[in-house]
């Protein structure tokens, strides 16, 4: 398994650790429903290191990200950031990520932990353009702060005017003394906050110096469990659970990051799916009657015959109601409809809701 720079410090924190994406990770630190209501009311750090960082430079830099992703790339300007996926050519999607842009010939990729090679090998394959890739995962830590008062800790360590940093921007500079740090605006959490990249030499450097500045707002660390949960009440998608090889970007609600005003790969199928419509749709529930909803578990109609499964579910710490995800069959997916949950062969009621589930 692999280890972050960090792995001994949540060991000795007292973490329980768990095989992630080939690393052994921080799942939980005091608990779940304590970690997830610290970054909702206040601010924690997760350790996110396991995360796929690719650099790709050269005059045409922009044309392969232009091929290999859903989005359109040629609106971003230096500092700013794009979510976006890998359309794979089959109609489904090969990853989600990030696309940085440093400048008009060099942009930074963050992949998810468990397609780094797979992502690596994709973009690659179409590299007829002569960029010039660098897989710069192992090389690279990823704190993320997260949390209302996120900000008020990671202002006491840098020059730059953290207030004025607008969602999916980033910017380059001094950290707590260290220098050439990555201080980006995006979040998985929904609770506001910065994500800082350092280089592995420097992680515990800067945990601890976030850690110092963070103490007079009860800073925590806290793990992947978490993490997880407080993704899943803004309806944010995790690769692997909710979208994959097999799922469509316009299935999983994506048509806003799949722009046919560009060409790329499997672009006609895919611009199908959405002239045509699609058969199945990603859709949010939350529970009516008592149960936990879990991957795979069946979502079924009145009569017991099965219209879809569910991708995430979770006893939500924020809203104290069962939530989840799933994909139903499209007249199944209005708003509002009830559906039933097959838990333990006994169908537990549940309504199709608006995402995100937690509104702040």
């Amino acid at each position: 398994m692999k280890t972050t720079a960090l792995t001994d410090l949540h060991i000795s924190l007292g973490a329980k650790m768990v095989p992630f994406a080939g690393y052994n990770m921080p799942v939980s630190y005091t608990g779940l429903n304590e970690e997830h209501l610290t970054v909702r009311n206040g601010v924690g750090v997760f350790d996110v290191s396991h995360m796929g960082e690719f650099r790709l430079k050269g005059d045409k830099a922009l044309d392969l990200i232009q091929l290999v992703t859903s989005n359109d790339a040629s609106k971003l300007i230096d500092g700013k950031i794009q979510y976006s996926c890998l359309p794979n050519d089959k109609g489904g999607i090969v990853d989600d990520l990030l696309v940085y842009r440093i400048n008009e010939k060099e942009y930074f990729l963050v992949v998810n932990a468990s397609n780094i090679e797979k992502d690596w090998n994709w973009i690659s394959k179409h590299n007829s353009f002569g960029v010039e890739m660098i897989n710069e995962s192992d090389d690279w830590s990823l704190l993320a702060v997260q949390g209302p008062k996120a900000i008020l800790a990671l202002q006491k360590l840098t020059k730059v005017n953290l207030s004025q940093m607008e969602y999916y921007t980033f910017c380059i500079d001094e950290m707590a003394g260290i220098s050439n740090v990555i201080i980006s605006n995006t979040g998985y959490t929904g609770a506001g906050g910065f994500e800082i990249y350092i280089k592995n030499k420097d992680a515990k450097a800067m945990w601890d110096a976030i850690f110092n500045a963070g103490a007079e707002y009860g800073i925590k660390p806290i793990g992947l469990g978490a993490r997880d949960t407080l993704r899943l009440e803004m309806g944010f998608c995790l690769y692997g659970n909710d979208i994959d090889d097999t799922t469509s970007p316009i299935e999983a609600g994506l048509g806003w990051i799949t722009k046919f005003t560009k060409d790329f790969i499997n672009r006609k199928e895919i611009e199908g799916h959405k002239t045509n419509g699609v058969s199945k749709k990603l859709v949010g529930f939350e529970m009516i009657e008592r149960g936990i909803p879990r991957h795979d578990y069946p979502i079924i109609d009145a009569n017991g015959k099965v219209i879809g499964k569910v991708t995430s579910g979770t006893q939500s710490p924020s809203l104290n109601k069962a939530i989840g995800l799933g994909y139903v069959s499209v007249e199944n997916a209005k708003l509002d409809s009830e559906i039933y949950i097959s838990i333990r062969d006994k169908g537990v009621k549940a309504k199709i809701v608006k995402f995100p589930f937690f509104a702040k």
